[in-house]
């Protein structure tokens, strides 16, 4: 059995490792936070103001800090490839717990790797952007399912843990709010199950009671409140796994989700006090999840491969275990271990044309952009807004600039209150060709997805023109003037 398990570890590693090797190109919210962890490290505070953007904005209510915290440490002191390691870490400490959780609930070999690999395929389209802060949440969210089961099998202690790990949870991603979900989801089920179920609430008020410690205090808990509840409706990710755009898309996961579904309709034959209450609260809540919200989908994931795996049919999976092993090791050969750049997702190339053309002041890009420019032109250019979305800024932002993208009737409204001196916009925006139609602004760069645009009295007749060289931008991509 030990050689049956370290075979299977290997397997699952280098398969994840091979995965996170894959990305095209980092998140877009990485740069804010890059710029949050610098502010702890290198300035010895955590920033509750915004200095990023030239329009209005209230506290920043950063509730992913510690994750940036962590991100710029990794950064600086084991360059920026040690991200990618990190995202592979974390994804594999997910599967790991989940092994052991599996161990725990069923006498069935928790090592068969199909089921896992499956889960994996279904979450990737999801993870595969290192490295982002709700990573954490996945990880907590895996190890207290592990506490919680260790705790019905009467290991009361591990929950004195529970509120230590809230506390640091708390400060490193606000998707902690999941955490304590979890533990209302164990105290209902236990209830329901007949069985001790006070520990799990008296458990669950101490932890709300460490969510005061944060840098913010109780208003922090107040913002979270309000974050975790608001509609996002600008939010791609934020939409319906079977909204019209995510129609077609995500399909492993949807084949997962109907193959979990189909597995417990086939095998939940029990009488009602015979069924674990805390196995389907658990997993109806999390499908819940990812049917409303696409970004949520992995808790489903981890949630079918912890309760799930136990109603599954048993494979002698050795032949594929080697033949992931082969999988995996072709990625290596045939990937090049440096850093992605995303030149199709990110200005890299514009970015260094305004750089080098000294083109200051307020500059305007798509919001997802934003902090990507602030890391990179700072201070010399001010941006509109970006990611940060509800921590930093107002509402009625997200909604004028999408009248500015689609080129909608009050697009020029945008110019009346908040007029940039720079602009960076895709090419596949109605408003890319509409500019170009103004006589009041000029393309001076225009590159394969976005253009540069400025003020067309203010046009010279020659311009530096950004290089070429992919090894530059490579080696620069993390070079920023922020200074703290």
């Amino acid at each position: 059995m030990q050689k049956k398990a370290l075979l299977f570890y290997i397997t699952l590693f280098l398969l994840i490792l091979a995965y996170s090797m894959t990305t095209n190109s980092y998140d877009f919210d990485l740069w804010a936070r890059l710029i949050a962890g610098m502010g702890v490290i290198d300035g010895g505070h955590v920033l509750t103001q915004d200095f990023l953007s030239y329009t209005p904005v209230h506290t920043w209510w950063d509730h992913e800090w510690g994750a940036g915290v962590i991100f710029y440490f990794f950064l600086k002191h084991f360059g920026s490839f040690s991200l990618i390691i990190l995202q592979a870490i974390m994804l594999f400490g997910i599967f790991f717990t989940a092994s052991r959780i599996i161990k725990l609930r069923t006498e069935k070999c928790p090592y068969n790797i199909l089921f896992y690999f499956f889960a994996l395929m279904a979450v990737m389209e999801n993870l595969n952007a290192p490295i982002r802060c709700h990573m954490f949440s996945f990880l907590f969210f895996t190890i207290f399912i592990y506490i919680f089961e260790k705790v019905r099998r009467g290991n009361n202690k591990l929950l004195y843990l529970v509120p230590f790990i809230v506390l640091f949870w708390n400060n490193i991603h606000g998707g902690v709010v999941a955490g304590l979900g979890l533990m209302g989801m164990y105290a209902l089920g236990e209830f329901l199950n007949k069985k001790p179920f006070k520990k799990y609430l008296i458990t669950l008020a101490v932890s709300c009671i460490v969510m005061f410690i944060n840098p913010w205090g109780y208003d922090y808990i107040k913002f979270l409140l309000m974050a975790n509840t608001m509609k996002r409706p600008y939010i791609i990710e934020w939409w319906g796994l079977f909204s019209k755009y995510y129609l077609f898309k995500h399909i492993i996961f949807k084949a997962f989700m109907l193959t979990v579904i189909g597995t417990e309709a086939m095998t939940i034959k029990q009488k009602w006090h015979e069924i674990d209450k805390v196995k389907y609260i658990v997993l109806l809540s999390t499908l819940y999840l990812a049917v409303s919200h696409v970004k949520l989908l992995p808790f489903f994931a981890i949630a079918s491969l912890c309760f799930v795996y136990e109603d599954l049919p048993q494979i002698k999976d050795k032949i594929i275990c080697y033949t992931l092993i082969l999988i995996s090791l072709f990625t290596f050969t045939i990937k090049d271990f440096s850093i992605p750049l995303g030149m199709d997702t990110y200005p890299i190339k514009e970015v260094e044309f305004v750089k080098e053309n000294n083109l200051n002041g307020k500059i305007l890009v798509n919001f997802g952009l934003g902090s990507y420019v602030s890391y990179k032109l700072y201070p010399n250019n001010l941006i509109f807004m970006d990611g940060r979305y509800e921590e930093v800024y107002y509402d009625y932002m997200v909604p004028m600039l999408k009248e500015f993208f689609l080129a909608n009737p009050n697009w020029k409204e945008i110019f009346t209150y908040f007029p940039p001196d720079v602009m960076i916009i895709e090419n596949y925006y109605p408003i890319y060709n509409k500019l170009k139609e103004e006589k009041d602004w000029k393309a001076v760069y225009e590159g394969k997805v976005f253009g540069v645009f400025i003020p067309a009295n203010k046009v010279n007749k020659t311009y530096k023109q950004p290089t070429d060289d992919l090894n530059y931008y490579k080696n620069t991509l993390f070079d920023t003037d922020i200074k703290f």
